[in-house]
C-alpha cells in the first residue's frame, strides 16, 4: 500500500514550485518489496531571478531519507533540464512523466503528459537496449546471481519492445507479461514480491536466463528496426512554449 500523505509531506517540503511528482522504482515496474524504498521523482520550476542571474539555482535537487520507517528518495530536475532529456532518447523521464502513480499534479502537468506521447521516436530502443546490457552485466556479476536484478533485466526490454510495437509506455513487467506471457515471470515476481529477492539462482537457471536475454534483445532489435515510430521528437515546439509559461511565472 502506498502512504501518499507521508509521499505528501514530502513534496509540500519542496524548496520550489513543483509541476509533478510521481512514483518510480519497483512500485511503478509491479514488483516492489514490503522493504522497497519509495522513489519520488518530478519536476520543479527555477525562480526567472535564479537562471538569469549569476546565482543559478539547482537543477537538480536529491533528498534521501527514513520517515516512519521509510526510505524515500526524491529526486526533481528544473523544467528546462527535464524537457532538454524529453527530446533525447531518455526512457527514464518518459516513465517518469507518464507514471500512473501520481502524488502531486498540475494542469501543466497534464499538459506535458500530452506533449510529451510527442516526443517518442523509434530511437528510444537505444536506451533500453543500453539499459538492459548495463543491467544484464549488474546481474552476472554476482556469483550465484540474485532475483531482483535479473526482474529489472525483463522490465527493460519489455518495456523497450512494447514501446517500439505499440508507441506506448509501460513500465509495470505484471502488465507487461499479460502480452508476453513470458511463463517464467510470474515466479520470479512472486519470489521479489514476498522479499526473496536475495534467492540466488542456480546455474541452470543461469544459462536458460541468458538464452532468454539474448532472444528477448534480439526481439527488440527486430522491434526498433520495424517500429513506425518518427525519427525525431515532435513535441520541441510545445516543450519551448510551456517552458516560458512556467518561467515567467515563478518571479
Amino acid at each position: 500500500m502506498i502512504p501518499t500523505p507521508l509521499l505528501e509531506r514530502q513534496i509540500e517540503q519542496h524548496p520550489y514550485p513543483l509541476i509533478f511528482a510521481t512514483i518510480s522504482g519497483a512500485h511503478l515496474y509491479g514488483f516492489p518489496s514490503p522493504d522497497s524504498d519509495f522513489d519520488l521523482r518530478g519536476v520543479h520550476v527555477l525562480p526567472v531571478k535564479e537562471v538569469v542571474g549569476l546565482q543559478i539555482g539547482p537543477e537538480t535537487i536529491e533528498k534521501s531519507g527514513v520517515h516512519d520507517g521509510l526510505e524515500i528518495d526524491l529526486v526533481t530536475h528544473d523544467v528546462k533540464k527535464f524537457f532538454k532529456l524529453l527530446l533525447k532518447k531518455n526512457g527514464y523521464v518518459l516513465e517518469q512523466v507518464l507514471s500512473p502513480l501520481v502524488v502531486h499534479t498540475t494542469p501543466e502537468h497534464v499538459e506535458l503528459k500530452n506533449i510529451s506521447t510527442q516526443c517518442i521516436t523509434r530511437h528510444h530502443a537505444h536506451h533500453y537496449l543500453g539499459f538492459a546490457e548495463t543491467q544484464w552485466k549488474l546481474f552476472q556479476k554476482e556469483n550465484p546471481p540474485r532475483v531482483k536484478p535479473l526482474l529489472y533485466v525483463y522490465r527493460v526490454l519489455l518495456t523497450g519492445i512494447h514501446l517500439m510495437q505499440t508507441g506506448i509506455v509501460e513500465a509495470n513487467l505484471v502488465r507487461l507479461n499479460e502480452i508476453a506471457k513470458l511463463p517464467y515471470l510470474d515466479d520470479l515476481i512472486q519470489r521479489k514480491v514476498a522479499g526473496a529477492e536475495g534467492e540466488r539462482l542456480t546455474e541452470a537457471a543461469f544459462t536458460f536466463h541468458h538464452r532468454e536475454y539474448e532472444r528477448l534483445r534480439g526481439k527488440l532489435q527486430q522491434a526498433h528496426a520495424a517500429s513506425d515510430l518518427p525519427d525525431s521528437p515532435r513535441g520541441s515546439a510545445a516543450l519551448h512554449n510551456l517552458l516560458v509559461r512556467l518561467r515567467l511565472a515563478v518571479p
